[in-house]
């Protein structure tokens, strides 16, 4: 029986991939059979390193990875901004002005000025690198990138510790680049994803991606992403010709997740069409949960969004603001409470432990596997 390959590669035992910023997460998923991926952006590195250790001590040693974001295109208005502090000095204070009154027509207090982030935090190519030295210092069976070419360095240190490198893509010319910078694994990530994504339809990008690589004479696996939320859609999309699914979303739905209940229960809540692809968060267009947020800063009369990093140093300290007012039982606060999030969130109908989200997308991926045979009319 020929093996899966991206099991082949990683170790996992079923090639569900979940993407989570939650290391508890990770490990469950791991630990029932899937494999676990750490979302690294949110940290710096001595707080990966900790987290990192707490994975390595607690997923019994499953297999795991980590994904991190070195960012090939920065924005030329940041490029000679070095650090966090000299970034905060270059936002106007009007955005902090705006982000108050957005902010104050739901109850929360204004804040006079813009928090600064910690030296070594945020989406920068410099820390993406910093982080991806972290990982390899660590059993990880994967390392994953996004927002463009896997840096050079990071596919020589991976393929010196046989360490797969995976990257993720919208577009089949982005898998062709990818695959002649040298990487192990694509993940084609469909417009329906959460956080960044492209514009192609995940059901359209799949084939179009294994279809193109292999007429390049690229043998490379090909992971589906984006709206993947059952283990029939999983079947679906392999039968597509990718050798796996690459999720998010359904995680976020999870007791384990890093999300607040006042989200999760909005998630229950969502229809698919609730979700809107925007600039207002990282300054790079990225799926999320609709809120009256989005609208504000779509607004013709708003400043307009600014450039990767420095839009994330906005909101983040906004949407933490939301959080801690939600949670201290402001009801009009909870209007705003929003995350990365794809459209599959239409899917979500319960809140349930990453142990059972593997278990059904086993037998849902069974399930769907044997019904396709049948239609078909094979035994």
């Amino acid at each position: 029986m020929t093996m899966n390959r991206v099991c082949a590669l990683t170790g996992a035992e079923f090639p569900l991939f979940a993407f989570s910023h939650c290391r508890d997460v990770v490990a469950a998923v791991s630990k029932a059979g899937g494999f676990g991926v750490l979302g690294a952006t949110r940290f710096t590195p001595e707080q990966l390193e900790e987290e990192l250790d707490w994975i390595d001590a607690h997923v019994d040693g499953a297999p795991y990875g980590v994904d991190v974001l070195v960012p090939e295109v920065v924005d030329p208005a940041v490029r000679t901004l070095a650090d966090n502090r000299s970034r905060a000095q270059a936002i106007d204070p009007a955005f902090q002005g705006f982000v108050n009154s957005v902010l104050g027509d739901y109850g929360i207090a204004p804040e006079p000025g813009l928090k600064i982030l910690p030296e070594r935090m945020g989406i920068t190519p410099e820390n993406g690198l910093a982080l991806m030295e972290v990982a390899f210092r660590h059993p990880i069976r994967l390392i994953a990138n996004a927002l463009g070419i896997a840096p050079a360095a990071m596919i020589a240190e991976g393929k010196r510790r046989g360490v797969p490198v995976a990257a993720l893509v919208g577009a089949k010319e982005h898998a062709i680049r990818q695959a002649e910078a040298g990487v192990d694994i694509i993940v084609a990530q469909g417009t329906e994803a959460g956080g960044h994504c492209g514009e192609v339809s995940t059901l359209v990008l799949i084939p179009e991606v294994v279809r193109e690589l292999a007429r390049r004479g690229h043998d490379i696996p090909v992971l589906a992403a984006g709206g993947i939320m059952t283990g029939g859609q999983m079947a679906g999309m392999m039968a597509a010709g990718a050798q796996g699914a690459w999720t998010g979303s359904v995680w976020l739905a999870t007791p384990e997740a890093e999300t607040s209940e006042a989200f999760r229960d909005k998630m229950v809540a969502a229809r698919s069409r609730d979700t809107v692809r925007s600039r207002s968060r990282t300054g790079k267009p990225a799926r999320q949960l609709k809120t009256p947020w989005h609208a504000a800063w779509e607004d013709p009369q708003g400043p307009g969004t600014l450039p990767m990093p420095l839009m994330g140093m906005v909101s983040e300290p906004a949407f933490a603001r939301i959080e801690r007012e939600a949670a201290a039982g402001n009801d009009t606060a909870r209007e705003l409470v929003s995350y990365f999030v794809g459209q599959g969130v239409g899917l979500v109908e319960q809140v349930r432990s990453s142990r059972q989200v593997v278990q059904d997308f086993r037998e849902e991926f069974l399930e769907a596997a044997s019904g396709l045979a049948a239609a078909a009319g094979i035994e």
